[in-house]
């Protein structure tokens, strides 16, 4: 993590304790000196021919000098306490300069005069924003090899993982974050994800989704945080995140396995609106969304999405989500990037023509989603996910669905060695998934290998399989039922997330 530099400018103050010190030891000087004169001067009332009287003299400065040091010692312990009454404390000028010299701003010179310490405004809480950045990157490689052999070394049904006989640069991620702290009194955030590499072309800006996808290709999440203080504070986020919906996520260095499964391929990647998220307690969570749609960062019709969720949290062990998300996933308008003479009559945006849909489809789009973890053991996670889609084109249409779920099991051998395995099944009725009504069902087994924090390599073979011929072939035409790969993977990541 790349923190805001806070080291302190004390070299520019003095310390307050050691001018009292430095001042109590010239006094004491100032005053042995004067002591010592009047000791070496002859005094004119005593008569220089008296033995007893320079005795007298002598015992009596040496009494009055006693008692003068004496006055002089306790000056100074009065003076030392009254020092923090009157001296702000030695840290507080150092606490404020250096963030304020990092933000670009002046820093006014020491005058020797104590200015009065200003109260916390907004600006000074907007440039505080700055001390909790992190900076994060993560490269995702590897290596995989079909034993189908197909033509163009392509992996069917692979999100992630979709090339075959190659060395493959699945995607170098860069994250910044600045999340709200509600101890510090701050209560906005942001954070950005930058993609690239074949996961952002597998999951970002895909033309049936988007209407203009070069735009946000490679801006993976982009979104703003706000606390509303209401109860134990509800968080707000207005932007592009990546969907919950499904166990899996997109980084790897969080997954079970390499691969992801059919379910991560099939529901959706992200989603662009506004989220509310509210903590009733350390048991239930509450989450609702509204979005332009699915994979949608500009809508393709008026329609907004809606999603609501609960997680609960029964046991510090268990996690149990539960979602239900409704859609109308059919545009109203087609962009055209190169409209003909003709068609530069249209609307446009942004020199992109605007053709409207006559009669466009308004049939709805349901996803009921719920996925557990459960903790078993220090070393052993166990986790489940259930899905049921169901979609039409038209109110009026026979609806296509898509139907299964997905069991996982990690064990971590030792803090450098673990492995995984995975069993799903989908049933893709209609054909709304891979473009055939077919069942496919895949198993997968992982091994890890973590040779220091922010490396990790994967082994992993897997298993697609099909009740239909799906899967490509070394010959153009001949498809397989089945798809089984080899693959290696190697992660880097750097940060703190």
């Amino acid at each position: 993590m790349i923190g805001i530099d806070r080291r302190t400018m004390g070299a520019r103050h003095s310390s307050p304790g050691r001018s009292v010190n430095v001042t109590a030891s010239a006094a004491l000087f100032a005053l042995t000196g004067t002591a010592h004169a009047i000791d070496t001067t002859p005094s004119p009332q005593a008569p220089a021919t008296s033995s007893e009287a320079p005795s007298n003299s002598v015992d009596s400065r040496i009494t009055e000098l006693t008692q003068e040091v004496e006055d002089l010692k306790r000056l100074v312990h009065e003076l030392q306490a009254q020092l923090p009454k009157q001296t702000p404390a030695p840290a507080a000028a150092p606490a404020v300069a250096p963030a304020t010299a990092t933000r670009g701003t002046s820093v006014p010179m020491d005058t020797g005069v104590t200015a009065a310490t200003p109260p916390v405004t907004p600006t000074k809480q907007a440039a505080d924003f700055l001390r909790g950045l992190t900076i994060n990157a993560l490269l995702d490689t590897y290596f995989e090899y079909n034993t189908n052999s197909p033509i163009g070394r392509v992996n069917s049904l692979r999100a992630y993982d979709v090339s075959s006989n190659s060395f493959s640069l699945s995607q170098a991620d860069v994250v910044l974050e600045d999340a709200p702290d509600l101890s510090a009194g701050r209560r906005f955030g942001a954070r950005i994800d930058l993609q690239f590499g074949q996961a952002t072309a597998a999951t970002q800006g895909n033309p049936a989704n988007e209407l203009r996808p070069a735009l946000y290709r490679n801006v993976y999440q982009a979104y703003g945080t706000y606390v509303i203080p209401v109860g134990k504070g509800l968080t707000v986020d207005f932007g592009k995140w990546a969907s919950s919906l499904g166990i899996e996520g997109n980084y790897t260095k969080d997954q079970l396995n390499y691969s992801r499964s059919f379910w991560f391929d099939y529901l959706p990647f992200y989603h662009a609106g506004v989220r509310a998220k509210y903590t009733v307690n350390d048991e239930l969570a509450v989450n609702l969304w509204i979005t332009n749609g699915t994979e949608q960062t500009e809508a393709f019709n008026n329609y907004k999405d809606q999603m609501l969720g609960v997680v609960l949290t029964p046991t510090p062990a268990i996690t149990w989500t539960i979602n239900h998300y409704q859609g109308q996933e059919h545009p109203d308008v087609i962009y055209i990037q190169n409209p003909t003479p003709t068609q530069q009559k249209l609307p446009s945006q942004q020199g992109t023509a605007i053709l409207p849909i006559q009669n466009p489809p308004d049939g709805k789009l349901q996803i009921s989603d719920t996925y557990v973890s459960w903790q078993a053991t220090k070393a052993l996670v166990l986790a489940a996910e259930a899905d049921y889609v169901l979609e039409r084109l038209y109110s009026y249409s026979t609806p296509q669905r898509v139907e299964g779920g997905a069991l996982y099991a990690g064990y971590q051998i030792s803090p450098r060695y673990a492995f995984a395995v995975r069993t799903e099944y989908l049933a893709d009725i209609g054909g709304l998934f891979s473009g055939t009504t077919q069942y496919l069902k895949e198993g997968t087994i992982t091994f890890d290998y973590r040779p220091m924090d922010g490396f990790l390599l994967r082994g992993e073979f897997r298993r697609d399989a099909s009740n239909q011929h799906y899967f490509l072939s070394s010959t153009l035409g001949v498809l397989q039922s089945a798809q089984p790969t080899i693959g290696f993977g190697a992660v880097w990541w750097f940060g703190q997330k």
